[in-house]
């Protein structure tokens, strides 16, 4: 049997496929060239930069597999899969820290000013009280999205001393915070960060109304999916002052170099690296061999 690893993964994942005596090709087509490849393969493995779309599924004759390496789905039909009777497997534990990680480094970085005392420096300037900035002890954080990795974030600002509430739309317990309603999230927390998927029903779930809801000088963190937050909102209330700062890992539109938000001082910006940490793709890069190894073998 063939795999194609269509996105690098850890080399460690790799030697795994071709241990259990899978041919295994690492290339990177583009979505044309897949399209006419792809019918070789029986197992397919990307991240998130393949776009894995029905014309190339409806094309695949011989893939039994999709091993996605890492937590998000979107960049896979999974209806045009299920049709063609293709598992689709991906790992959902395996970078739930790396992502929880960035998302409490962003707070402090909003919180203090990290990004921006830095540029100030390296352009020659001393602007220290222009950056005065807040604590996260006995603030509240509220996480939108209780999973592995809000539970992963809850544990880290509970031992920071903050005090956490979260969102759910499944999960109503946590040892690690209370429940409360959306409203009561967005009304009552210092910091709120997002860690939900993007569907229908959390398209712009961060709104102008939403957004109003929060409290005022409150800090928005999203390393979740570009389309829960209406950009163009989050950018009035960082202008307006309405809330106090932002730190968005991820964007509507991917990749990027030009945005309103980049414009703002009061944003911190990474070019969505939640997952981009090496403990974290060794895991993905092991746990989906595993996968796409268990359905090949049955």
């Amino acid at each position: 049997m063939k795999v194609l690893v269509n996105d690098p993964i850890a080399e460690d994942g790799v030697k795994k496929l071709k241990d259990a005596g899978f041919e295994v090709v690492v290339n990177h087509l583009e979505p044309d060239d897949l399209k006419v490849q792809i019918g070789q393969y029986d197992g397919l493995i990307v991240r998130s930069a393949t776009k894995v779309r029905r014309e190339i599924i409806e094309a695949a004759d011989n893939l039994k597999v999709i091993g996605r390496a890492g937590v998000g789905l979107d960049n896979v039909d999974r209806d045009a899969a299920k049709e063609k009777g293709i598992e689709v497997r991906n790992t959902p534990a395996a970078t739930s820290i790396s992502v929880a990680e960035l998302a409490l480094g962003m707070m402090l970085a909003a919180a203090r000013h990290i990004g921006q005392g830095t540029v100030s420096l390296k352009q020659g300037r001393w602007d220290k009280k222009k950056f005065k900035g807040i604590e996260l002890f006995g603030k509240t954080l509220g996480i939108v999205g209780m999973g592995r990795i809000g539970t992963e974030l809850a544990k880290r600002a509970k031992a920071l001393g903050m005090d956490v509430i979260f969102n759910d739309a499944v999960i109503e317990a946590s040892e690690y915070a209370e429940f409360k309603s959306l409203d009561d999230v967005l009304a009552h927390s210092d910091f709120v960060s997002l860690h939900l998927p993007h569907t229908d029903s959390t398209h712009y779930i961060i709104n102008s109304d939403t957004l109003a809801k929060m409290k005022d000088g409150a800090i928005l963190i999203n390393a979740a999916r570009g389309g829960v937050v209406d950009e163009e909102a989050l950018y009035q209330a960082l202008k307006s002052g309405k809330l106090r700062a932002a730190a968005v890992d991820v964007y509507e539109t991917e990749p990027t170099t030009e945005h309103k938000l980049f414009e703002l001082e009061n944003v911190v910006l990474t070019p969505h690296v939640g997952a981009q940490a090496a403990e974290g793709q060794l895991r993905a890069g092991i746990q989906v061999a595993e996968e796409v190894i268990k359905v090949l073998k049955g």
